[in-house]
């Protein structure tokens, strides 16, 4: 699986530890920034890895900031794409299970280093379930997404 990940100056830590823990579990990663702690604007980064989501560059995506909050509403702006904010592991798979949710975002002000990890992995293990209530659910969502975006 190719994950790609981004972050802001306020995720730049855990983004960059996230990446060494999935490269190491196997996982390809491409890391689209930040590259730097100095100050940068999420939106940016939220709207890069949401790109790459949309283009087919990666299967999943990760976006991490300070409060996670940022990144989520700036990504959920581009059709096709679910971020959610998980802070614990069983939101993290449930969402992709019941919303086949494709970004993760986790806020680094928020969770500790070793939950985050622990709710990365539980999200890249997830799967959606094809299951006739979800997938009812969704379409209702891309409906909305096609009037609304």
């Amino acid at each position: 699986m190719k994950v790609i990940i981004g972050s802001d100056h306020a995720g730049f830590n855990y983004k960059n530890i996230l990446i060494t823990a999935l490269s190491a579990a196997g996982y390809e990663v491409l890391d689209l920034g930040t590259h730097t702690n100095e100050a940068t604007d999420y939106p940016d980064h939220a709207a890069d890895v949401a790109r790459a989501i949309i283009a087919g560059t990666g299967d999943r995506g990760i976006l991490v900031c300070g409060s996670s909050v940022g990144v989520s509403i700036a990504a959920n702006k581009f059709k096709g794409i679910r971020a959610g904010v998980c802070h614990d592991t069983y939101s993290a798979h449930q969402c992709v299970e019941h919303d086949d949710v494709n970004i993760l975002c986790m806020g680094e002000r928020v969770i500790g280093i070793a939950l985050a990890i622990d709710i990365a992995f539980a999200f890249l293990k997830a799967a959606f379930t094809h299951e006739e209530r979800h997938v009812k659910r969704l379409a209702k969502i891309t409906a909305i997404e096609n009037q609304e975006l």
